[in-house]
C-alpha cells in the first residue's frame, strides 16, 4: 500500500510537471527565438574575421576581436562608462532614498498618488523625454533664458558629460525609487520605534535599523540603474553630442560606421557579461529577500 501510494504521488508530480512545461512552452519558444538565438549569433560573430572590404568572414574563427576588447580606446571608453554608471547609481540612490522614505511614511491614499507621479515618465517614450531634456539644457532653453533674465551668463550644459549625467539620473531614477519604496513599505516600523525608545538618535536608528532592513531595495535599485546605464546609447548620443563616447556609442559605431561586426559583437558580449555578473550579484544579495 505504501509503495502504491508513493507511485501514485510520483505519477501525479510528473503529470504536474508536464502540464507546467506545456503551459510555459510558448514563453520558452519566444525566449529561444528572440533571445537565445540572437545572442548565440552575436557570440559567433565575435569570433569571426573582418575582411578588407568590411565584410564578415565566418569561416576564419579567431580571437583578434577579443584581444582588442581591452585595447587603448576601448579601455578608456569602458572606464569612462563604468565611472559614469557608478556615479549615476550613487546619485540616483542619494536622491531617491529620501523620496522613497517619504512616500512609505504617508497614508495609503497619498502613497498611491505619489507612486502614480513616479510612474508618469513611463507613460511617454524615453526618446521623447531625452529630447525634452535636450531642449531644457540647450543654450536657448528655459534654463539659459532664466539665467540671462537674472543677469547671469547663458547656461551651456548641453553636449557635455554633465548633461549626460543629468539625463541618465533623470531617466533611470524611477527604477531606484520603486524598489526602495517596496522595501521600506514592507518594513516593520515598530523596530524603529523600539530603537528610539532605547534612546537611539534618529541617525542611529536609521543606520542600525532602517538602512539594513531596506538593503534589498538598495541592492535591487542599484542593479536596475547600473545595468542599463552601463550600456546606454540614446542619452549619451543626444545629450553628449558624441564628445565623450560611451560603450553604447562605441558598439553602435562598430556596426554602422566602421563595419567591424566581429569587434562590435565582442564588445557587446563583454558588456553583457558584466551585466550578467551584476544580475547574479543582485539575486545573491538582494533578489531573494526583496
Amino acid at each position: 500500500m505504501v509503495s502504491e501510494a508513493v507511485n501514485l504521488e510520483a505519477r501525479a508530480e510528473r503529470a504536474e510537471s508536464r502540464r507546467g512545461l506545456l503551459i510555459g512552452l510558448p514563453t520558452y519558444l519566444y525566449l529561444i527565438l528572440f533571445f537565445a538565438i540572437p545572442l548565440g549569433i552575436v557570440v559567433v560573430y565575435s569570433f569571426a574575421t573582418r575582411t578588407r572590404t568590411g565584410a564578415t568572414a565566418l569561416s576564419d574563427w579567431n580571437l583578434d576581436s577579443w584581444a582588442r576588447v581591452l585595447d587603448g580606446t576601448a579601455l578608456q571608453v569602458s572606464i569612462r562608462s563604468l565611472i559614469l554608471a557608478a556615479i549615476t547609481t550613487i546619485l540616483s540612490l542619494v536622491l531617491s532614498y529620501p523620496f522613497a522614505y517619504w512616500i512609505a511614511t504617508r497614508s495609503a491614499r497619498m502613497r498611491a498618488f505619489l507612486l502614480v507621479l513616479v510612474m508618469i515618465p513611463f507613460w511617454s517614450n524615453f526618446l521623447v523625454r531625452t529630447y525634452a531634456m535636450k531642449f531644457l539644457m540647450g543654450s536657448e532653453g528655459p534654463l539659459s533664458l532664466i539665467s540671462q533674465l537674472l543677469g547671469g551668463p547663458p547656461v551651456r550644459v548641453l553636449f557635455t558629460i554633465w548633461a549626460v549625467l543629468i539625463g541618465l539620473v533623470y531617466g533611470y531614477m524611477p527604477f531606484m525609487i520603486l524598489p526602495l519604496y517596496a522595501a521600506l513599505e514592507r518594513m516593520d516600523w515598530s523596530l524603529v520605534e523600539a530603537a528610539r525608545d532605547l534612546y537611539a538618535s534618529g541617525w542611529t536608528a536609521f543606520r542600525k535599523v532602517t538602512l539594513p532592513l531596506s538593503m534589498p531595495g538598495v541592492v535591487a535599485g542599484s542593479v536596475l540603474v547600473f545595468i542599463p546605464t552601463l550600456g546606454a546609447y540614446v542619452t549619451p548620443a543626444i545629450l553628449g553630442g558624441g564628445k565623450s563616447p560611451l560603450l553604447g556609442e562605441l558598439i553602435v559605431s562598430q556596426f554602422l560606421q566602421a563595419r567591424n561586426w566581429p569587434y562590435g559583437a565582442a564588445l557587446s558580449v563583454a558588456v553583457m557579461a558584466v551585466m550578467l555578473a551584476a544580475t547574479v550579484f543582485y539575486f545573491r544579495k538582494g533578489g531573494r529577500t526583496l
